[in-house]
């Protein structure tokens, strides 16, 4: 993410709470992997302190530090499920923290990164001040190859000096390495490509549908899903005038539909999960995740085995924001000029047969 986009996650304690719930709920039934198998595809974090660097006069200066990588034979229908989860705090200044994992193979890669701002460690603040960052999505080659993941954590500094984070503790690890994938083969995920889609007080941007996976047909016999939606919501965007004082409140809505076999009309919907985020100018950044477990599948008639799920955003008040896509431009380590880019808001099912 460019360094001169504040970035931050949910950190408050509710939040936490439904972090991590939604953490260890995201192993469902159809997770094949046996206690000394999961032992085996986990690599835990050592605690570290990290420095980050001052703002620059242009451009991006972040350490980008790895932290744990895990190796996996996959077949090319594998689709596996990645979960990196680290613990930030002790930040002796405003410091941006990234949890960036880039999995790699032959002739192809996918990356995911979600962040926030720790807080200095003053105890002032101690919602944003300690604060478990993950990141989590299905990986598919989509060929017979050995796919390696690694978590870097990408740290700077906010302020005109140097800072100091602490990363306490996490892990890496294929949680699931056997998700059902869609009727084409492929994972039920999306990503939402480059580009910020505003959420403000304009009638266009009032209520938007985003990250959001399309109408897609999957194979009979799921009795269930549980379906993710990991939202970035930017407070206060380049192309308007800031409060700094300010903060912009947005309820976040998990919708998920059923329907018929032509796709042509749902039969089944929930739209359960929702939470209210008012987020400070000084946070500027957050991430939002919303989890749906138990989404039953229906199998009356009129119902067909087709899915998609998307999550609603709507803008309740405050400063304007918007839901943020794929990041491009980021340096693959300190002072590289090579660069990728790495997919943010995101949502993805697992289903459970």
């Amino acid at each position: 993410m460019k360094r001169i986009v504040l970035v931050a996650v949910c950190a408050t304690l509710a939040c936490l709470t439904a972090l991590a719930v939604s953490v260890s709920a995201s192993f469902p039934t159809s997770a094949n992997v046996s206690k000394s198998a999961s032992a085996a595809l986990s690599a835990t974090f050592k605690p570290q302190q990290i420095i980050g660097p001052r703002p620059p006069a242009t451009g991006i200066d972040q350490n980008v530090v790895a932290l744990g990588t895990q190796r996996l034979a996959m077949t090319a229908n594998q689709t596996v499920y990645v979960v990196s989860a680290l613990r930030a705090n002790e930040a002796t200044v405003l410091t941006l923290v990234d949890n960036e994992v880039r999995c790699t193979w032959p002739g192809g890669s996918k990356n995911l990164v979600m962040g926030q701002n720790i807080y200095a460690g003053t105890g002032a603040n101690p919602q944003w001040e300690n604060t478990w960052i993950v990141t989590k999505f299905l990986l598919h080659p989509g060929v017979a190859t050995t796919a390696t993941c690694t978590t870097y954590a990408r740290v700077a500094s906010l302020y005109k000096q140097p800072s100091s984070v602490q990363i306490a503790e996490g892990s890496l690890r294929f949680a699931d390495t056997s998700v059902a994938n869609a009727a084409n083969g492929k994972p039920l995920d999306y990503e939402m490509p480059y580009g910020d889609l505003p959420v403000d007080s304009s009638p266009a941007h009032l209520s938007v549908r985003q990250p959001a996976l399309p109408i897609t047909t999957a194979p009979d016999g799921f009795r269930e899903l549980s379906v993710f939606g990991d939202v970035n919501y930017t407070v206060c965007r380049a192309d308007v005038t800031c409060n700094r004082k300010g903060a912009s409140t947005a309820q976040f809505t998990l919708i998920i539909n059923q329907w018929n076999k032509d796709g042509t009309a749902t039969c089944h919907k929930d739209a359960s999960t929702t939470v209210t985020k008012k987020i400070p100018y000084a946070v500027h950044h957050a991430v939002v995740p919303l989890y749906k477990p138990h989404f039953k599948v229906w199998t009356t008639p009129g119902c067909g085995p087709v899915f998609n799920a998307y999550v609603r955003v709507d803008w309740l008040g405050g400063e304007a924001g918007a839901v943020q896509g794929t990041a491009i431009g980021l340096p693959d380590l300190r002072g590289s000029t090579s660069t990728h880019r790495s997919a943010m808001s995101h949502l993805y099912i697992v289903p459970v047969t």
